[in-house]
């Protein structure tokens, strides 16, 4: 599979984001983490009773950080 394939399917995979609403952006309480996370990573709830939540990978080892981006220049978030 070349690049530009795995850009496009993963592009694809993430397309259900598209027209959620937010409800709540919140770390993650600790004690919803697993015990051997050492990080609480940001949450975002929708509407819709779905969420988000950022992991180092994907196998769910541990809690991550969030990259944004706004029009006017950029943010990390850490996670703590």
């Amino acid at each position: 599979m070349t690049k530009q394939e795995i850009q496009k399917l993963n592009t694809e995979k993430v397309q259900f984001l598209v027209g959620k609403t937010t409800k709540l952006v919140r770390y993650l309480d600790q004690s919803e983490a697993p015990e051997d996370w050492w990080s609480r990573p940001v949450v975002i709830e929708f509407t819709d009773g779905s969420l988000l939540m950022p992991q180092s990978d994907d196998e769910g080892n541990d809690g991550g950080a969030m990259y944004y981006q706004s029009k006017d220049g950029y943010k990390i978030i850490n996670t703590i």
